[in-house]
């Protein structure tokens, strides 16, 4: 057990001949599943119209009213992002997120009770809040608790548990679990979550932040094992905060140097393209593509395929993006996205046009659409959340991060909202040109315009995107705040 005296006198620990210098993990990997059931929730958020759009229909809703329903969750966490910044910052990253759980339960509740539209409505829209706090909040938990060696490792939870709780989702759709329990389980997943978290303590970085040093140093004791000496990280995170606050600097200011508005144009950039890349057509139409493939499955457990195929495909990307690199993920994953789309579109094409080659090339767009699953969940749907992290000094990371987020859900809230409209105006075949035209851009995009970050410390990213060794002085801050 650890000490309880640990954080007052660590000299002892040093002196002791059981003093470890390879910290243990355990807490850190308890913490960081602990806070990503925030993520697994979100991704509840995200899939749950998917299995429920048949009771929509049955209720009489409009196309226009079902993309109202899935659209809402996308606004209200493109709303939430910036005051939730503000938010863990004053309360700090745990309370912060306890602070959610109630809301995000009520969310759900509304929707078990939901008999009209507006509740609908108004549950997607609180639960779409909640959703996307998290995607704020909790990377930032983990980064801050993880040491240098399983940081990488650690931060990728949070995608691949988003992936879980979209498969979970589909999971229930397909054993035609009653929309009311659905609803009902996805309500516990938040308790869950708070009951579990209420354990963890919060970052030693939060902490020294406040003033509550003795706080911080059982905190980081906890995490890095009870015989691992904290005292130079304890001193590296006060010195970083010193800094910091000496280079405090206005929101505008923030933004100023010429690496910040680099790092902001490419993250910004990465999110738009993420969104407009198709995926949301190529998985809302994935049981449509399975059945004209010839299948006789039904499109419920199409969508837990496609699920299963997003796990896997993230769970490989977490292994291999610190090994191939960022740039040629995103390269070849935004390429073959375009490829596949081309493809689809062309499928679609033909088969409105009713020509007869369509039922000849069935296996082609089955192919397409498996392969766009998994070349996205390798490149373009985890990597620009991981070099928001990156290509930002810590000062201005929590400011640089709410922006991209923001984007990232303003242009979902737009896909998702008038792809239907787009759909009906062009048809099907052209819309997924419009796709493929769109990820060819990107893949130009990142052609000249990311850098890779790969076996780079943040100070190198910052000289790379500034050009000019002044402004690279504020990445003598270190990574950790």
């Amino acid at each position: 057990m650890d000490d309880p005296k640990i954080g007052i006198s660590t000299q002892t620990l040093v002196s002791t001949a059981g003093s470890s210098t390879e910290p243990r993990r355990l807490w850190q990997f308890l913490a960081a599943i602990s806070v990503t059931l925030g993520a697994f929730a979100l991704g509840n958020v995200l899939s749950w119209t998917s299995p429920t759009e048949a009771y929509f229909k049955e209720k009489e809703f409009s196309p226009n009213d079902i993309s109202w329903i899935g659209a809402t969750m996308a606004a209200g966490a493109a709303i939430v992002v910036i005051p939730c910044g503000l938010l863990m910052d004053v309360l700090g990253r745990k309370k912060t997120m306890l602070l959610l759980v109630l809301p995000f339960v009520a969310g759900w509740v509304l929707l078990v009770f939901a008999d009209d539209l507006w509740m609908f409505i108004l549950g997607r829209f609180i639960t779409g809040m909640m959703g996307g706090a998290f995607s704020l909040t909790a990377p930032a938990y983990t980064s801050e608790i993880a040491d240098d060696k399983v940081r990488g490792m650690l931060g990728s939870f949070f995608q691949l548990m988003v992936t879980f709780g979209i498969l979970f989702d589909y999971i229930l759709g397909a054993a035609k679990v009653d929309v009311k329990v659905l609803t009902s389980v996805c309500a516990a997943i938040p308790l869950v979550f708070g009951i579990l978290f209420f354990t963890m303590p919060e970052t030693p970085i939060q902490l020294l932040k406040f003033g509550k040093e003795e706080e911080a140093r059982k905190s980081l004791q906890k995490f890095r094992g009870p015989h691992y000496d904290i005292d130079e990280e304890i001193r590296a995170s006060k010195d970083a905060l010193e800094k910091a606050e000496q280079m405090k600097l206005t929101f505008l200011q923030s933004f100023s140097t010429k690496a910040a508005k680099k790092g902001l144009f490419i993250t910004v950039g990465l999110m738009v393209f993420q969104q407009l890349s198709g995926v949301n057509a190529v998985i809302f139409y994935a049981a449509t593509i399975f059945e004209q493939a010839g299948s006789s499955m039904e499109a419920n457990t199409c969508t837990v395929i496609v699920g299963v195929m997003q796990v896997v495909a993230t769970f490989i990307s977490t292994q291999i993006v610190d090994r191939l690199g960022r740039r040629i993920l995103l390269l070849i994953s935004d390429l073959v996205m375009s490829i596949c789309c081309i493809l689809l579109g062309v499928f679609f094409y033909l088969d409105e046009k009713e020509d007869p080659v369509a039922k000849d090339i069935g296996w082609l767009p089955l192919l397409s659409v498996c392969l766009f699953i998994v070349v996205f969940s390798l490149g373009y749907g985890p990597i620009p959340w991981m070099m928001v992290g990156e290509l930002f000094p810590p000062n201005i990371k929590g400011a640089a991060s709410s922006i991209s987020c923001m984007v990232n859900w303003i242009i979902a809230f737009l896909v998702t909202k008038f792809f239907s409209n787009v759909k009906e105006a062009l048809n099907l075949g052209p819309t997924f040109w419009i796709f493929a035209g769109i990820s060819a851009l990107g893949t130009i995009f990142v052609f000249f315009f990311v850098p890779e970050t790969k076996g780079k410390s943040l100070a190198q990213i910052q000289r790379e995107l500034g050009d000019d060794e002044s402004e690279a002085n504020i990445s003598d801050v270190p990574e950790k705040i």
